[in-house]
């Protein structure tokens, strides 16, 4: 069979372009965080923006986001921006717009700014329009989240806070920050992903040897030898960063060979089918599809790129090699691999994956009903069945929408059922009657 390899120019997409706005408020910024809302959406990412401008067409607007950046989708970009991220995976369909109502979405967005766009950029939009597999601009990806901020007046209903517990009380539900207090009728947890740590055993726990940093950190300075441990995505951008900057490589893969894939989940699960496929499994073949369908992988376009690095010696990978002690010594830090071998840098940068936030951070452990890692949510509308006014979009959702909830297609569809739940039970509650306790929550299908 034979695999079409895109070139790696589709990864050089210009950064920092000054993109059009339409006017709106500014942020809430640092606030008092003492009040009530209606609804309460803690991160402000790419998901939390897709809840709060789905409920806007829903005519909620009652509504806060706390966010410890107080800006939205500000966390998103830096980590991008760490890595020198171009282009995203996800293609034009993916993004954090609203389904079900008319609004302008990421690709009618880019097209109206055709002008600001290359000649690489206006091919990739063609391509999109015919249905094919087209690469995003993080720079159109960045305006585009700044349009939906400023149209559907998220930025001034942004907070900026620390949300350190969510508390279900009856009717209610109340999240305490490092500013204050909020009580809202719902709350929706949009927490996102942090990075998964090393084992313990690689070094005893705490924190890392000197020279030994994560991802997701400040990265080194200029180094001659570089290592990276990590199969996906991100181990990739920072490989390629270092071979730009004409260093020695050391790449360690677990895996018996990269994985390159055009999305990072299998795509028959961005489908409704896929969807279905999934929900009508049981609990212990979801965990293996899970584990089967979302695995680390490479966009395509790495693979010249890497594979004339190797070849001219560059680039040293280590495949099939797990690491099994990271120590320090004199030279730098050297990575121990399991069959006896070791690879010695002057610095060594991890990319572990990530992990999905479920909320057992905040909640009591009893609302997050957690098992095998993952909460116990309402599978009609991604609610705690514990706690049932608090709502999970993102990686948290995983088990009820299968892989795909990691991505900005999946929290499209997980908005579109949380944001019709919630106007539905918002409903309810103003045909409670006047002084009695809001009603039970009532379950919207979508």
């Amino acid at each position: 069979m034979i695999t079409f390899v895109p070139d790696p120019v589709l990864l050089e997409s210009p950064r920092g372009r000054d993109w059009p706005v339409v006017p709106a408020a500014s942020v809430l910024g640092d606030g008092i965080a003492t009040a009530t809302a209606d609804v309460a959406i803690v991160g402000a990412g790419p998901a939390g923006l897709a809840v709060a401008a789905a409920l806007w067409h829903h005519g909620v607007r009652d509504l806060v986001l706390l966010d410890s950046d107080g800006v939205p989708c500000r966390r998103f970009f830096r980590r991008i921006d760490r890595l020198g991220q171009r282009v995203l995976r996800s293609p034009y369909e993916h993004h954090p717009g609203v389904e079900g109502y008319r609004d302008c979405e990421l690709l009618d967005f880019a097209r109206l700014h055709w002008g600001r766009l290359t000649a690489v950029e206006r091919r990739e939009i063609r391509m999109a329009q015919a249905g094919h597999r087209s690469v995003v601009p993080v720079d159109v990806f960045e305006a585009y989240c700044a349009h939906l901020v400023a149209s559907h007046g998220v930025g001034a209903r942004t907070l900026r806070a620390t949300v350190r517990e969510v508390v279900p009380v009856p009717g209610a539900i109340v999240l305490r920050t490092d500013r204050g207090t909020i009580t809202s009728r719902y709350a929706v947890l949009c927490l996102g992903e942090e990075r998964r740590d090393a084992p313990a055993s690689w070094w005893g726990g705490g924190f890392a040897p000197p020279g030994v940093s994560y991802w997701d950190e400040r990265p080194p300075g200029v180094v001659d030898r570089l290592a990276v441990v990590g199969a996906g995505l991100t181990a990739a951008h920072l490989v390629g960063r270092a071979l730009a900057s004409a260093r020695q490589v050391h790449w360690v893969v677990r895996a018996p060979g990269e994985r390159y894939q055009c999305a990072d989940v299998n795509a028959t699960f961005f489908r409704p089918e896929g969807r279905s496929r999934f929900e009508r499994v049981d609990w212990t073949d979801r965990l293996d599809l899970m584990s089967r369908y979302r695995r680390a992988s490479i966009m395509f376009e790495f693979r010249p790129m890497l594979e004339r690095a190797e070849a001219a010696g560059r680039l040293v990978v280590h495949r099939g090699k797990a690491v099994e002690k990271v120590s320090a010594a004199r030279s730098g830090p050297v990575l121990r691999l399991d069959g006896g071998g070791q690879v010695g840098a002057d610095h060594v940068v991890l990319a572990l994956g990530t992990v999905p936030s479920t909320g057992a951070a905040l909640l009591p452990g009893a609302a997050v009903g957690e098992r095998d890692g993952w909460p116990d949510l309402d599978e009609r509308n991604l609610s705690y069945r514990r706690a049932p006014r608090v709502f999970a979009v993102g990686g948290a959702a995983g088990m009820v929408l299968g892989p795909a909830a990691r991505n900005l297609d999946g929290h499209r569809v997980a908005t579109a059922r949380v944001a019709a739940a919630i106007a539905a039970e918002l409903r309810q509650d103003a045909l409670a009657p006047n002084g009695s306790a809001p009603a039970e929550p009532v379950i919207a299908h979508v």
